[in-house]
């Protein structure tokens, strides 16, 4: 057939035939959408059917999460160089190359993700090592020592109980303190830091702090969050190992410890990451998030390399279908430290992106191995309306799939903080930490903030309940907030982060508070 006879004939057919309008809209580059995210390959977005809550966690593989877990585990290990040992810690080769790996996930969805990033400074320090012992040279039981602790020479100290809990002046204030004296300080009512921090301005210089749960069988461990600069050298120690220290004090007005730490403390730069979806109603935003972090002392796969597992699989399959509402994925930097990242972040939208967010659902620690499926115990009366029914929405969860569930306190423990203290409401789910399962009695991550929280370190029928349920939460809400409670709008919302009294200390992670 000769080349006129066929463009006459695609000439015909053109004028025979036309395409509707609104099929060609469909082909039509949004604002939100640039070319190069168009022409990646993909499916169009009007092609994809509607996200089914019903339906959507089958879409969940517990191969996918063993994939990625092995992946974070690796990526820990690059950082054995500088550390001796696999860590995603803030600021080392692991939690960098945690932040690059995420952003490459997200690469390969960038027709339906807007990515960005926000960087902020927090603290970060090493403990290359430390000594606590007797003078006779035998270690102390269990002690462990603190995150972002300021170094101590070499010394021989007298150890001074501390009366009450060591959180005001007054606790100090009618003691007689000798040259090189270390405080004994029960843990409870205020932050480890500023025990450490009284006991510094009142010439202590190291600390001592033990535990206030007599079934604990490690030491404490946790971060000073904000070193001043009175705050001194400190370790934690078991509740049992705390008594007979009491006892050696009470049997010898003169008993001393021999206590070094090498150690140091500096301000890195690091940054969240955020993904947002393309699509779905911006004024109704579904917000989750996972912390991309770990301790210094392990790779943290369960803690909280679960989470970030999770919300990659969610994000990866949430791709394949429309919404409703626009879902916001967030990976907090620098939880250990305090919470930082999510506080930076909540304290730093303006007051008009605040009130588009409906709701934000943490989730950390998602398969730990002796698990339980716990739920922050949130309410509308404490917490801002509908935290509570983020509660129910999980409780409703795990009751129709014939699963047992315990409720724990909603008070500091992670994430959410920022989020609720500025009036968004909150929410979300976890496997357990360094606490006891209430149904065996034995501890629920024995590998917390350990070298071993790696891969072996997961339950896997916990972490892919759980993922599920994530997936559940926010194809719901991404779907439909009809009876989800609209926000209010009050003195919460409109203040200045400055103005901001925090309730809920920071009690979680690497600074249990309690």
């Amino acid at each position: 057939m000769r080349v006129s006879t066929l463009i006459a004939a695609a000439a015909g057919c053109a004028q025979a035939f036309v395409l509707p309008q609104t099929f060609l809209d469909a082909f039509q580059l949004s604002s939100g959408v640039d070319e190069q995210s168009f022409f990646w390959p993909h499916k169009p977005y009007f092609l994809k059917h509607e996200v089914d809550p019903e339906s959507f966690p089958d879409d969940i593989e517990l191969a996918e999460l063993n994939s990625t877990a092995w992946d974070l585990y690796q990526i820990a290990g690059t950082s054995n160089r500088t550390y001796g040992h696999p860590t995603r810690v803030i600021g080392s080769e692991g939690h960098w190359n945690t932040l690059n790996y995420i952003l490459r996930q997200f690469d390969e969805m960038r027709d339906y993700y807007e990515i960005s990033t926000q960087s902020f400074k927090a603290l970060n320090g090493k403990v290359y090592h430390y000594d606590l012992n007797y003078t006779n040279g035998a270690k102390v039981p269990t002690a462990q020592a603190f995150s972002l602790s300021p170094p101590a020479a070499p010394f021989v100290g007298k150890l001074v109980e501390i009366p009450n809990l060591g959180c005001t002046d007054a606790d100090f204030e009618a003691l007689t303190i000798t040259e090189d004296s270390i405080a004994l300080i029960e843990r409870g009512e205020c932050p480890f830091g500023k025990k450490s921090s009284l006991a510094g301005k009142h010439g202590f210089k190291a600390v001592v702090i033990y535990d206030n749960d007599p079934t604990s069988e490690k030491g404490v461990s946790g971060t000073l969050e904000k070193p001043t600069n009175h705050t001194v050298s400190t370790v934690g120690v078991s509740f049992a190992v705390g008594q007979e220290l009491i006892l050696g004090i009470t049997l010898d007005p003169h008993f001393s410890l021999f206590y070094y730490m090498d150690s140091y403390v500096n301000e890195i730069e690091t940054k969240n990451i955020i993904a947002d979806t393309k699509h779905g109603d911006p004024e109704n935003i579904v917000a989750l998030g996972a912390h991309t972090d770990s301790v210094a002392a392990g790779p943290g796969i369960n803690d909280d390399g679960s989470g970030t597992i999770s919300l990659l699989a969610v994000a990866k399959h949430l791709s394949n279908y429309k919404i409703n509402n626009k879902v916001r994925f967030a990976f907090w930097a620098a939880e250990e430290e305090g919470l930082v990242g999510s506080n930076y972040y909540a304290e730093h939208l303006t007051p008009e992106e605040n009130l588009k967010m409906r709701l934000f659902m943490d989730y950390d620690m998602m398969a730990s191995p002796n698990y339980q499926y716990q739920i922050y115990d949130a309410n509308n009366i404490d917490n801002p309306r509908g935290s509570e029914e983020l509660r129910d929405l999980y409780i409703d969860y795990y009751t129709e799939h014939g699963l047992n569930y315990t409720l724990i306190p909603f008070d500091g423990r992670s994430d959410y903080v920022g989020f609720i203290e500025h009036g968004i409401p909150g929410g979300g789910i976890a496997a357990g930490a360094e606490g006891k399962n209430t149904d065996n009695g034995k501890v629920l991550d024995r590998c917390y903030h350990e070298l071993c929280d790696d891969v072996n370190n997961l339950n896997w029928e916990a972490f892919l309940t759980n993922t599920q349920l994530i997936a559940y939460s926010v194809a719901r809400y991404a779907d439909s907030l009809k009876g989800f409670p609209e926000r209010e709008i009050n003195a919460t919302v409109t203040a200045s982060s400055a103005d901001i009294q925090y309730k809920y200390p920071y009690k979680g992670g690497a600074n249990l508070l309690l």
